[in-house]
């Protein structure tokens, strides 16, 4: 996922075009990384030797690895540790880059450095990214210290569903505290019990339709009941598996009917809301919550 969110950051500074992204992250999909470009990478060996291992692996049929030994470069215990992360997808993605020809790795280097300072990434934050964890690059966007557990639990089920159901490269941005938002239609579902929480789904056209037709299995065209209530069946989906999970901690949640507004709202609330982007399709769809605080729909 390192590629989802560094690739577009890429991007948006016209380091890349938004086709090569795209193709960028097919293409780590099936990609295999090389024993020369991780070593590189990690420091272990500089791009001439690597270079050098290459052109001999050529002549002698050999592995890279036994060479790059036999030479000096890299000891056993290097090439082990090497041969475990053949799938890491951070590799990866800079090993596309760099074989495209769209960055050196200096370059990329580089970018990461202005990526991390630009997007207020830790050290520990860029690590998560690169993990591929889904829950570990959850917690990064998640920082508002207002921020309920019990919203961050919500969050995080969220994004899994969304990932596994609707879109693999999704992408998240920064969670944000406000107090009204207004939206052209919306899908929202209401939680009442131990604590009352208010959930609603809307964004740019684009995206909501790409839910609800990846989730609804039907090819959406525009924003009017039949998509919204595809868009309000995954919501209480997502809700009803959150409900059961709450239900093993002894915390009981009731689901009132899903609704739909098909024309603008603008919710208003006397405590904190927030606002959680996620990128479906790469258009926008903001995940609104609200949670023991009154709300109201004009």
């Amino acid at each position: 996922m390192f590629g989802i969110y560094y690739g577009k950051y890429l991007q948006e500074k016209g380091l890349i075009t938004l086709q090569q992204y795209d193709e960028l992250l097919k293409e780590v999909q099936t990609s295999r990384l090389r024993m020369g470009m991780m070593a590189v990478i990690d420091g272990l060996m500089t791009e001439k030797q690597a270079d050098e291992v290459n052109q001999l692996q050529q002549i002698q049929d050999r592995r890279f690895g036994d060479i790059a030994v036999e030479k000096g470069y890299l000891t056993q215990e290097d090439v082990e540790t090497l041969l475990k992360k053949q799938g890491d997808p951070y590799l990866l993605f800079v090993q596309a880059l760099n074989d495209h020809g769209y960055l050196s790795l200096e370059e990329i280097q580089d970018a990461i450095t202005a990526y991390k300072k630009e997007k207020h990434l830790s050290a520990s934050d860029l690590e998560a990214i690169k993990s591929n964890d889904l829950d570990q690059i959850v917690s990064v966007y998640m920082k508002e210290p207002s921020l309920p557990p019990a919203l961050k639990e919500y969050i995080a089920l969220m994004a899994r569903n969304i990932l596994r159901l609707i879109d693999t490269n999704l992408r998240l941005e920064q969670t944000e505290r406000i107090h009204s938002y207004a939206a052209d239609f919306m899908a929202v579902q209401e939680l009442e019990g131990a604590f009352d929480c208010f959930v609603g789904m809307a964004g740019e056209r684009e995206a909501v339709l790409a839910l609800a037709s990846t989730f609804g299995q039907e090819a959406f065209s525009q924003i009017d009941e039949d998509s919204l209530d595809a868009a309000c069946e995954f919501i209480n989906c997502n809700n009803g598996l959150y409900a059961v999970n709450c239900s093993e901690q002894d915390i009981e949640l009731e689901l009132l009917p899903p609704s739909m507004y098909t024309a603008p709202v603008n919710i208003q609330t006397d405590g904190p809301m927030y606002r959680v982007p996620m990128f479906i399709s790469g258009k926008q769809i903001d995940l609104i919550l609200c949670m023991d605080a009154k709300w109201q729909i004009v």
